[in-house]
């Protein structure tokens, strides 16, 4: 292929957060990058939409809490309209019959509705958590090691982690390696008495993925969440003004600004490989772009089993990439609603923050329960905001629209969606209707979006946000699969950079900015 013929440095496949993000970086470093969108606008999932006539709302993430300080850094994001302040912080409120317990600040720095010993206990506990997400947080940020061939700036990443695991002292350090593992359920026993706290923390923990509290490697989960930061705050969490659609386009306006060109309305329909290597692609509309570098910021398995096609990769890594498992549990939910509920014993900041109803960590194991045989879950758990209260625009005057994520919605729904999607959102219902009174007579349109639906509208595979189980076999060194962790791919020219890869989904940017930093250094 002579550089007569190459129309293009770099050709990403896919406009969600990580695409846009891989874009942008190699076209600062000065490449001629094209980004190919199969919708009609870049955004993916974090897209804010309307739901409802004048209702908008973010359509599947909807709280940020670990977009990558590189990536604001990089991408120089807060010139394009990205703002975050510790003020916009938002509380988790854990809803009881009890009465609500909240966590404020950046995840829990103040506690109340506890009593004094449960405040002390939770104080220690977070402090640990923190510290032990820290040693985790090197591994997370970066391109995990290829322990086969290691290069030198990866043993000094290796020996950095190693020297926060020994900072944290022989007593912390063995207790690290023993919790490291454990699922969430006995660490909260052993250190917590309050089940509101607990059922929260057993929430967070299992939060996207195919698990429950006492599931092994389940505290994997809580570790990952606050490894991310906000603000510069491990655990902090926004509600983006604008919805999560303000930090996508501050993503589009800085790739944009860096010359990225974005063809939407243009889905890849192949990859095209020539002497096991990739050199362009060719669109669903017929035509043949070429590149020295092809970026796949979807799925992998989308990406290996469909445009690829198994003839092109050893057969190994075909079977690894066949088992990547990928099937969501978490629908949204979107009710446009003529007023602003009122959620018992929750003063007007609580409703602005996050509201969760998960009231136990046994109540957490009984909703995951039915999912493992493929059913609904009859009382579910549920992440809840009313982003209309922090921003007014998103809304029709004095009306209100409610976001929140609901588990277990098992993507293989036993008995088919078409039946089975009114009574699980009567289910919902009725557990809304528990902590907030009257709420269902004011509902104007209800719109619940299943895995199924998510992977129809979003083009994500199993509905899974995380394009793949973020659990202890498909994490750092084996994410997306084993002996290939590092956005490689066994085509040369081809890279992923996804939410599939590491190190894993939520609105972080840290995929994409990894992948491009990659082909960078590769090409000098």
């Amino acid at each position: 292929m002579t550089s007569s013929e190459v129309n293009w440095d770099a050709i990403v496949i896919g406009g969600g957060h990580n695409g846009l993000v891989a874009a942008a970086t190699l076209a600062k470093s000065g490449r001629k990058v094209l980004l190919l969108e199969a919708g009609n606008e870049v955004g993916g999932a974090a897209r804010t939409e309307e739901c409802a006539p004048g209702f908008r709302v973010s359509a599947v993430a909807h709280l940020l809490n670990r977009l990558h300080p590189d990536v604001v850094r990089t991408l120089e994001l807060e010139r394009h309209g990205l703002t975050v302040e510790r003020g916009d912080f938002v509380p988790s409120v854990a809803l009881s019959k009890d009465g609500p317990l909240v966590l404020h600040g950046a995840y829990g720095e103040v506690l109340t509705g506890a009593s004094p010993s449960e405040q002390s206990a939770w104080k220690a506990l977070r402090a640990q958590l923190l510290r032990y997400a820290g040693v985790l947080k090197p591994f997370l940020s970066r391109r995990p090691p290829d322990l086969a061939g290691i290069s030198l700036a990866e043993m000094t990443g290796l020996g950095q982690t190693a020297l926060a695991l020994k900072r944290l002292g022989r007593e912390d350090m063995r207790d690290f390696l023993r919790v490291l593992l454990m699922n969430v359920y006995d660490l909260l026993d052993e250190q917590l008495s309050d089940d509101r706290l607990k059922g929260l923390l057993a929430f967070d923990a299992t939060l996207g993925s195919h698990l429950g509290p006492r599931s092994p490697t389940s505290l994997l989960g809580l570790y990952y969440r606050l490894a991310g930061e906000i603000g510069g705050l491990a655990g902090a969490q926004i509600q983006p003004k604008g919805g999560m659609g303000a930090v996508v386009a501050a993503i589009h306006s800085a790739a944009e600004r860096a010359g990225v060109t974005i063809h939407a309305a243009s889905p890849a329909a192949k990859v095209i490989v020539e002497k096991a290597r990739a050199v362009g692609v060719v669109t669903r509309g017929g035509e043949t772009l070429r590149a020295r570098t092809v970026v796949s910021a979807i799925n992998p398995a989308t990406t290996i089993l469909d445009l690829v096609g198994p003839r092109e990769v050893d057969t190994g890594f075909v079977r690894k990439v066949k088992n990547i498992r990928m099937k969501g549990d978490a629908a949204k939910l979107h009710l446009a609603l003529d007023r602003p509920p009122q959620f018992t014993g929750v003063d007007a900041a609580g409703h602005k923050g996050r509201l969760v109803i998960a009231p136990s960590p046994d109540h957490v194991e009984r909703a995951f329960n039915p999912s493992k045989y493929g059913e609904f879950s009859p009382e579910p758990v549920m992440e809840i905001t009313l982003p209309s209260l922090v921003d007014s625009s998103l809304v029709p005057s004095g009306a209100c629209v409610l976001s929140a994520v609901v588990q277990y919605a098992p993507y293989a729904l036993k008995q088919g969606w078409t039946a089975g999607k009114p009574q699980f959102l009567n289910a919902i219902m009725t557990q809304l209707e528990a902590y907030a009174p009257g709420i269902g007579l004011t509902v104007r349109h209800a719109e619940l979006l299943t895995p199924a639906d998510i992977e129809a509208r979003y083009r994500i595979p199993g509905g899974h946000w995380h394009h793949g189980e973020l659990q202890a076999d498909q994490m750092l060194m084996s994410r997306p699969v084993s002996g290939w962790s590092g956005y490689d791919t066994p085509l040369e020219g081809l890279f992923l950079a996804g939410a599939g890869s590491h190190p894993g989904g939520g609105v972080s940017g840290a995929p994409g900015l990894n992948a491009a930093r990659r082909i960078i250094a590769m090409r000098g």
